[in-house]
């Protein structure tokens, strides 16, 4: 009895209890209610509240009430910022001191670890991978290329020339100068370097200045700078490229990798329509630069047409009798001429079971031994093709109007500001392998007569993996001639071929002097007068 008394008297003071909280809770919420949104309301009605004043005055209490809101919080910022500093610094004491007693708990290495080399070198070769050195990256349009600079020891042939640079200079800062000087010095030293001499297939003298071709360089920002560099190799037909990366670092080697051309034969495509004599002016300098010194080419000339076809075959006769050379083929196509068709049909025409490299041109380009070396280096089937970037030059009869007789072709050969121009926005002369020109489905044969055939070739490349090698050529001339415009091509080609002709007739400053000879005669007149 008494046990179920006092249970019965805990639950009935439970209940008591109980309730007197609920109605502490209710009078409590009942005092601290804020006033309603209808009641502010009244207020602002009441009064002359309604008034300009009665506004501004209630929007400054309100921006006093968020300026005081924001100095709390800058000022609990503060506090935080002071406290996290305190605990980092005892954090940093703490490991220091387990550090020393050799204590240090596992897992926590890495936060009192200072870099190592290995971890510079990591970063390196995470640079190298994003960057286009061992192989291509799709490329979004011909804009997105960037093109190398050439140089060797004297020169460097680059592209981007402005108002102060020349197409063909010495470096005058002395940064560019030791940039590329300490290149050619590393890449001595490797080839140069103990761990060369144990492969027994490299040259078996030590490698000298002397013994450097020619390089390429360009600088993909936020990656590094890219160098090519090309060496003499065991015999005149045997070269050693090393490629070298600089990630805004130390340069570091690549690859060092001999390259054997002896066996690398040039199949040279020609589209022709007409222009018989300058065909004889192109078989001239073929003569001198591919039969008397290369000797492992192929020419394989794609006529339009029968208007003239006579001469060409006299002078592919005249050239087999005087030189024994018989590494022709001559096609030709009874239909309107089409460059992209014509170089379609020559490369297609091979029937060699080799892989052929091609050379596509012109027959206004002018073109050296060492350029044949160059497009035998900077292609590479399945993975490089090469867009060298000729000199185009000025009309002769403007840039020698001062002299009595023009020079001769040789003596025009020469590069410079006011005798010619890097012809960058062309893209027709390149050296592939047959290969790669037929898995990448070759030309556009919609396009008829002159031009973009060669852009929308160029454009095919920059989609694909392959690496576009994309620099200027000391070896690789195109000749000026009277270029005319003929009224059947469509707008846009018309218009790219007048501004062709304009850029080819003769430096600014030379057009500039033809425009103005009036009046630059009548102040020379006017200065005599004078005198």
């Amino acid at each position: 009895m008494f046990k179920r008394w006092l249970l019965a008297l805990v639950a009935r003071v439970g209940l008591i209890v109980l309730g007197l909280c609920c109605c502490l809770s209710l009078f409590y919420l009942l005092a601290c209610k804020p006033a309603s949104h209808s009641s502010q309301q009244s207020l602002l009605w009441s009064g002359g509240a309604t008034t300009k004043e009665g506004y501004m005055a209630l929007l400054q209490e309100r921006e006093d009430s968020h300026r005081h809101y924001i100095n709390s919080l800058t000022k609990q910022i503060g506090q935080l910022k002071e406290a996290l500093q305190e605990r980092t610094q005892q954090l940093q004491e703490t490991l220091d001191k387990a550090k020393t007693k050799g204590i240090l708990p596992l897992g926590l290495e890495s936060l009192h670890k200072a870099p190592t080399q290995s971890d510079l070198k990591e970063f390196f070769r995470s640079q190298l991978n994003q960057a286009e050195v061992n192989s291509g990256v799709k490329l979004p349009s011909e804009y997105a290329v960037i093109p190398f600079d050439t140089f060797n020891l004297q020169r460097v042939y680059q592209l981007e020339t402005g108002l102060t640079r020349h197409p063909e200079e010495r470096p005058v800062r002395k940064d560019r100068r030791d940039e590329l000087i300490g290149t050619v010095e590393t890449a001595l030293h490797a080839l140069n370097g103990p761990q060369q001499h144990t492969d027994s297939s490299r040259r078996k003298h030590t490698y000298s200045p002397s013994d450097f071709i020619e390089g390429l360089t360009r600088t993909e920002k936020g990656k590094g700078t890219v160098y090519e560099l090309t060496f003499k190799g065991n015999s005149s037909r045997e070269f050693t490229q090393l490629l070298l990366f600089r990630p805004f670092g130390p340069v570091m080697k690549v690859k060092s990798e001999s390259i054997d051309t002896s066996n690398t034969l040039i199949n040279i495509i020609v589209p022709l329509s007409k222009r018989a004599d300058a065909f004889r002016q192109f078989i001239s300098n073929f003569r001198e630069v591919c039969i008397k010194q290369d000797s492992r080419v192929h020419l394989t000339v794609v006529y339009f047409g029968r208007d003239q076809i006579e001469r060409v075959k006299a002078t592919l006769d005249q050239t087999t009798r005087e030189t024994r050379f018989r590494s022709f083929t001559l096609i030709q196509l009874n239909e309107e001429f089409s460059r992209g068709r014509g170089l379609e049909v020559g490369a297609r025409a091979w029937r060699r079971s080799q892989n052929v490299l091609l050379f596509f041109c012109d027959v206004d380009v002018h073109f050296t031994a060492d350029f044949l070396t160059s497009c035998r280096l900077y292609a590479e089937p399945g993975k490089k093709v090469y867009y060298p970037i000729l000199f185009s030059q000025y009309n002769p009869s403007v840039i020698y109007s001062n002299q009595t007789l023009l020079p001769s072709v040789q003596q025009q050969l020469v590069i410079r500001k006011e005798t010619g121009f890097w012809r960058d926005f062309g893209f027709g002369m390149t050296c592939q392998y047959r290969s790669d020109f037929m898995n990448i489905g070759g030309f556009d044969r919609s396009i008829k007569g002159w031009g973009l055939e060669d852009v929308h070739l160029y454009r095919k490349y920059l989609h694909s993996k392959l690496m576009v090698i994309r620099s200027p050529s000391r070896g690789l001339f195109h000749l000026w001639h009277e270029k005319n415009c003929a009224d059947e091509l469509p707008p846009d080609k018309y218009k790219m071929c007048m501004q062709t002709k304009a850029m080819s007739e003769a430096s600014h400053g030379q057009l500039g002097e033809l425009f103005f000879k009036p009046e630059i005669e009548a102040h020379l007149n006017s200065q005599k007068q004078k005198n």
